[in-house]
């Protein structure tokens, strides 16, 4: 793959970034830097452990004085690394911009902890911060990204089908949501940055376990209808740009509104390393415009 494909505004990271960030190798030295990460100062939020021990950072709006909108955030990792302190900075712009008390959930990793450990663990979040005081459960949003967004999908099912908390919206930011989607990786150049088909392969792997694919991946299940409108954005040069569209489609097929937002020459991951170009600006600006009504208009 050319350096000339990628956007113009990400050549310069795309010369130097990998092909994956991660191999089960380098795993562990991957994790105990997570870990540190978690021991820094934490400004601007409050750090919780919540019930069964799933922990959680929350953001809230400034001057807010009557039960407002929600969102739960879930970070990426490929399912086995990351922790929900990656993306403080994020979740303080979702707060501000959308003026809503957001949640950032550490869920248990694969392949300790395969699923459904951690689709439990963000739905143990989702109830949780539903049932705030600040928090009007009729306006509760889901988003993650990477593996968060796989996971955000698989929550939404889960929540439609316990009927406990009505979600009012899913983003999916370039979602990990097919088991199946390495042979996209197979048909093209292996040019893909910070996640390549095998990474791809190893993460699923770990994370399934023994479950059922039918159940457990987001893209083989069949039974859309009834879940909450939809964003999905991706990369065109994102190993995950053919799944997501083609999930996007299925929940039209299926009466769910979603909206996509495609990003040409974007590799995985492209908004949070260069979060200050106009093409991750514009991302995220795009997630807020669909959020925003919708939040607002289940008062």
């Amino acid at each position: 793959m050319s350096l000339t494909e990628f956007h113009p505004e990400l050549r310069s990271r795309a010369r130097l970034l990998p092909k994956s960030a991660i191999r089960p190798l380098t795993l562990p030295v991957i994790r105990a830097l997570s870990r540190l990460q978690l021991r820094l100062p934490a400004r601007g939020v409050e750090v919780l452990t919540i019930a069964d021990g799933v922990g959680v950072r929350l953001f809230r709006p400034e001057g807010a004085t009557a039960p407002g909108p929600a969102l739960l955030w879930i970070h990426g990792g490929g399912y086995v690394m990351g922790t929900a302190a990656q993306d403080d900075l994020l979740c303080k712009r979702y707060a501000a911009r959308l003026d809503a008390t957001v949640a950032a959930v550490n869920y248990r990793l694969a392949p300790e902890h395969p699923y459904p450990a951690p689709v439990e663990d963000c739905y143990t979040a989702l109830t949780w911060l539903a049932g705030l005081p600040a928090v009007d459960r009729r306006r509760v949003a889901i988003a993650g990204g990477s593996a968060g967004g796989g996971l955000a999908a698989a929550l939404a099912f889960t929540a439609r089908d316990r009927a406990e908390v009505d979600v009012a919206a899913q983003v999916l930011i370039y979602p990990m949501l097919d088991d199946r989607s390495s042979d996209r990786a197979r048909r093209l150049d292996h040019g893909f940055r910070m996640w390549d088909r095998r990474s791809n392969v190893w993460a699923w792997r770990s994370f399934l376990g023994d479950a059922d694919p039918q159940v457990a991946v987001p893209a083989r299940r069949t039974d859309l209808a009834g879940l909450p409108p939809a964003w999905i954005g991706v990369g065109s040069l994102d190993l995950f740009h053919d799944e997501d569209l083609a999930y996007a489609e299925h929940l039209r097929a299926a009466g769910v509104p979603c909206e996509t937002h495609i990003v040409p020459g974007a590799f995985h991951g492209f908004d949070s390393l260069a979060p200050k170009t106009r093409v991750a600006r514009d991302f995220l600006d795009s997630q807020c415009d669909m959020l925003r009504p919708i939040l607002a208009a289940r008062r």
